[in-house]
């Protein structure tokens, strides 16, 4: 995988009844999720932009703004400004239906 796939670009939710060993698993937004107290996600676009969706409170969707970019085979490193801090993340799979990362580093902030 040279080139990130078409597929990344899009908000994902995290499926975490699908996690396995060290692989985190995140499905469409339309996926039909079984019941669960809120659902963290993350969104990609085509123009570097970044999304984490983590459960706010009440079990309410928030949204922190970020930027992505490709570090490698597989791997996109995303940022955030101020004190929450980044990660890289290694693209398992992904395709239209499901994508799998896996944690390779989190970054201090920038």
């Amino acid at each position: 995988m040279r080139e990130l796939p078409a597929a990344l670009f899009r908000a994902w939710l995290h499926s975490y009844e699908e996690d396995h060993d060290d692989v985190t698993v995140f499905r469409p937004e339309d996926h039909p999720f079984p019941p669960a107290r809120g659902r963290r996600g993350m969104e990609f676009a085509p123009d570097g932009s970044f999304a984490d969706h983590p459960v706010g409170r009440g079990d309410a969707p928030d949204t922190v703004r970020g930027r992505w970019r490709a570090v490698g085979d597989r791997r996109v490193a995303v940022s955030f400004e101020g004190a929450r801090a980044g990660r890289v993340l290694e693209i398992v799979r992904c395709d239209e239906d499901v994508l799998e990362v896996r944690t390779v580093v989190a970054q201090p902030p920038e």
